[in-house]
């Protein structure tokens, strides 16, 4: 058998090249083939040979070459299949109803990762919904499908929100703690949407979770209540510390209300050195921080109870933690600053939550991480439309690229 050199090199397999174009005004290479007769056509459905009805010549675009545009004319055979239906042969290096190459589509969804879509458009010379077809039909044939029936071995649980634009479109994520890997991501932040995950589990996968790391809303509470009544929920220290920081702003600004002008001036931009740790700031604003602790006595206490509320977490035992919380609130209480006295309140009714970190010392730093990203990914997309684009560029996300996009593959 006489071997197509050209073919060989660009990887048409089942096609001659028959000759090259170039049109100078277009910066375009053309790449002009014939069908191999020796190769019998293929059903695409069935994989077995077929009858040939005729012949069909298409172009496609292919990856870019020496900084011309590259286009591939080729021939395809319309067969017909043993049901007596036509369909086009199936061929190895595009599929079928694409107007490019499965290695350009490769390169254009590697860029996507790391590119914004319009970027990535204006580059390649393509519209925008072109580019982002591409990226889409890519990750659906390449990314792990996650399937919960099909889960084994989880111990902790990781679930939050998040959101495709900025307070629209929640979606829920769950992660696999110990892994860190993203294993589910659907529509919806409601209890029934979480349970719709739970619900998949096999029972002895169910069986095996021991705790659920969460913020403190209630939906995704009531969902492990109700189908792993067994399971844990772990309210995360970052939630918990967040959750503070907002009831230290709202008596902060209660205090700036109540100051001289000397108090206010003293007061005004200190939210920073309040919410960092010590060891953190600089001389300078270590000086200041001292200066205002002095000044004020309420954001004095609020410094002094966020250090203590800090060192809730250093606690061992479950009990022993439940008494530093109630200690905690017993001095908040004692403030009487209305958002301490509030906060005290929230921490008592989650009580349990809290103090199950130390049974199970468990961080939903993974997830946050994860929020990041997604967060850039919003970022650089200026909001997708998409929503099942959206999810799969989340799960994209917790995937190590392992497939060079320029090369091929040698492993």
């Amino acid at each position: 058998m006489s071997i197509n050199i050209p073919g060989l090199i660009l990887g048409l397999k089942g096609q001659c090249v028959n000759s090259i174009s170039y049109e100078k005004n277009k910066n375009t290479l053309t790449f002009i083939c014939r069908r191999d007769k020796r190769y019998k056509p293929i059903d695409p459905l069935h994989k077995e040979p077929g009858t040939i009805n005729r012949y069909c010549r298409r172009v496609i675009n292919d990856l870019p070459l020496l900084n011309n545009r590259v286009q591939i004319e080729i021939e395809l055979v319309q067969m017909l299949t043993k049901e007596n239906k036509r369909c086009m042969e199936f061929c190895h290096f595009v599929d079928a109803g694409c107007y490019y190459t499965k290695r350009f589509c490769r390169l254009v969804s590697g860029l996507c990762r790391y590119m914004a879509i319009s970027a990535v458009a204006k580059h390649l010379n393509f519209r925008w919904e072109t580019v982002k077809n591409m990226d889409k039909k890519y990750l659906q044939e390449t990314l792990p499908a996650l399937n919960p029936a099909e889960l084994t071995n989880l111990k902790y649980l990781g679930v939050d929100e998040v959101a495709r634009a900025k307070g629209h479109d929640y979606m829920t994520v769950v992660y696999d703690l110990e892994t860190g890997h993203l294993i589910w991501v659907h529509e919806g932040r409601t209890a029934e949407t979480f349970s719709i995950f739970l619900k998949q589990l096999p029972e002895s996968t169910k069986q095996g979770v021991l705790a659920v790391a969460m913020d403190m809303g209630p939906a995704y509470q009531k969902s492990v209540r109700d189908d792993l009544p067994h399971a844990d929920i772990i309210f995360d220290r970052f939630h918990v510390m967040q959750n503070y920081s907002r009831a230290v702003d709202n008596q902060r600004r209660i205090e700036f209300r109540k100051a001289d002008k000397i108090g206010k001036d003293l007061i005004k931009g200190c939210r920073f050195l309040l919410l960092r740790n010590a060891e953190n700031l600089t001389e300078k604003q270590d000086n200041k921080l001292k200066k205002l602790l002095q000044e004020n006595t309420n954001i004095n206490l609020i410094y002094m109870l966020k250090e203590q509320l800090q060192a809730l977490w250093s606690y061992k035992g479950y009990e022993e933690m439940g008494n530093a919380l109630e200690n905690w609130c017993q001095m908040a209480d004692q403030t009487n600053m209305v958002y301490m006295k509030r906060f005290a309140k929230s921490l008592r009714m989650r009580k349990e939550g809290i103090c199950n970190y130390a049974k199970h010392p468990l961080t939903t730093a993974r997830i946050e991480a994860g929020n990041v990203g997604i967060g850039l990914l919003r970022k650089r997309a200026r909001g997708i439309r998409d929503t099942e684009y959206f999810k799969l560029k989340i799960r994209q996300l917790s995937v190590t690229e392992k497939i060079p996009m320029f090369y091929k593959s040698t492993g």
